[in-house]
């Protein structure tokens, strides 16, 4: 009978901001965490059980060499955390399609790339767990960040779909939507080229939305609380299909649910 209990796992973007977090509190919690990033580094390094992996989640070749390295040392991999992402912001008519299939790049494909690495050995031993990170961007859509929206809420519905597709394999799948984080994401956050212009009748609105929504980062939730919703996840028997850290947010996700979308796009309109 194949062992439900999660060891092994690896977290993607786990050298920096939500991830660290993430693999910190694994580590913590008795969990030995594979902490996969371009550089293959980490924020602390006098955690145990954690080693630190070079794996870039846009070169498959590098996927494959991490997991390989994994199977290798460990024999199985129990769980995967895609975390890995970034973002860009600009007025839509602003947006090149480069600089949208960017935002998808590592945020989707990404983690596509990652978690069809991971299925043949998971569905070889008859149990794993799949946690996306999406967001509660993905049920709000929000101005002049239209593509991390977009991106997000592809995420989270590429989750749901898995989640069905791995049920017979006694593999579970779950997306964690966080709200607005104090980390580092936002001075990493990119703008479209086009949005520097001044004289565009974008600019001024672009820089109000977006710095409202910097300003709501910088004095959001700690990443522990992600990392927090992420462990109580892997520790669980059966998985839920999704989980909004703080209280807050799962009213505003209820609240998109319920609210007629006019008066929900109305409101969002005003915040941002």
């Amino acid at each position: 009978m194949a062992s439900t209990k999660v060891n092994v796992v690896l977290v993607t973007g786990g050298s920096s901001g939500i991830g660290a977090s993430i693999v910190r509190l694994l580590s913590n919690a008795g969990m030995h965490v594979w902490a996969g990033s371009r550089r293959g580094t980490l924020e602390d390094g006098s955690l145990a059980n954690v080693t630190p992996l070079v794996m870039d989640v846009n070169d498959e070749a590098s996927i494959k060499a991490a997991i390989d390295k994994i199977l290798a040392a460990e024999g199985h991999i129990d769980a995967v955390v895609c975390n890995a992402g970034n973002g860009i912001a600009g007025a839509i008519e602003q947006t090149t399609v480069e600089e949208g299939k960017y935002q998808f790049e590592t945020c989707f494909w990404g983690a596509h790339r990652t978690i069809r690495a991971v299925l043949e050995p998971m569905r070889a031993q008859g149990f794993g767990r799949i946690i996306t990170i999406s967001s509660v961007a993905a049920v709000v859509p929000i101005p002049f960040q239209a593509f991390y929206s977009a991106v997000k809420a592809s995420v989270l519905i590429y989750t749901k779909a898995l989640r069905l597709e791995l049920k017979p394999f006694g593999i579970q799948c779950c997306s964690i939507l966080p709200g607005d984080t104090k980390t580092g994401f936002t001075a990493a956050r990119k703008f479209v080229k086009a949005s520097d212009d001044e004289g565009s009748v974008y600019f001024k609105k672009t820089k109000e939305s977006v710095g409202r929504m910097e300003h709501d980062e910088q004095n959001g939730m700690n990443p522990d609380k992600i990392a927090k919703a992420v462990l109580r996840q892997l520790q669980r028997r059966k998985m839920a299909p999704t989980s909004t850290p703080r209280i807050d947010y799962k009213a505003i996700g209820l609240l998109v649910r319920l609210l007629p979308t006019r008066l929900m796009l109305w409101i969002v309109g005003k915040i941002y």
